[in-house]
């Protein structure tokens, strides 16, 4: 499959998640869709720091993994957004060290925050800028405003709650597969403080 180079557009709080910010990725050249990605404060935080050259009074973890391979000669190639399942993006980075090329598996708004340190590529393959890609008019006045009402539109089908789901009942009234089950879509969704108040409800109920 033949790449698509991205480049970082823009950063914005997202008008549905509480402390979860709107990152949004363009194609370099072609179609200029524009690829919207949820991702956490303190990741958007990694990302917009190093974008605006500002120095932290102490290395955050992004900065720490750019010292530490830097320390060992190794070279970040690229980072690959390669799949989409669930609304969810996966990624990989692309290293090398000696001649020989690794590829490692990541969280997307990590791999961001780790491409803009080592200022290598960003790419995606063609279906999934197809399946969630939103083309901008360049006649639009305002294009920054259609992206976020379709963000919006996004996080709305994201979080369309699922018949199914476990996560229609109170925890408290919950078995322990189903906090299980729970606690399994909360890390899945990289909703890590859901996933923290429901290992701490598990623990309790093993306790008593």
């Amino acid at each position: 499959m033949d790449k698509i180079n991205l480049e970082i557009v823009g950063l914005s709080y997202s008008q549905t998640q509480t402390g979860a910010y709107a990152l949004v990725l363009g194609e370099s050249e072609g179609k200029k869709r524009r690829l919207p990605i949820i991702i956490g404060g303190f990741e958007a935080q990694a990302i917009a720091i190093e974008l605006e050259k500002m120095v932290p009074t102490r290395p955050l973890t992004h900065d720490l993994f750019k010292s530490f391979s830097d320390a060992f000669d190794i070279k970040i190639n690229e980072v690959i957004i390669y799949d989409l399942r669930e609304g969810i993006f996966y990624a990989k980075l692309i290293s090398e060290k000696d001649g020989v090329i690794a590829e490692i598996e990541t969280r997307t708004s990590d791999a961001i925050a780790i491409a803009v340190r080592f200022g290598c590529p960003i790419y995606t393959y063609e279906f999934i800028l197809s399946n969630a890609g939103i083309v901008i008019d360049d006649s639009q006045k305002d294009p920054t405003q259609e992206i976020e009402r379709q963000i919006g539109e996004i996080e709305n089908q994201l979080n369309k709650p699922v018949q199914s789901s476990p996560k229609a009942k109170g925890r408290k009234d919950m078995t322990i597969d189903e906090l299980k089950k729970l606690l399994q879509i909360a890390i899945d969704n990289e909703d890590y403080e859901e996933a923290s108040k429901i290992q701490q409800e598990i623990a309790k109920r093993k306790t008593k």
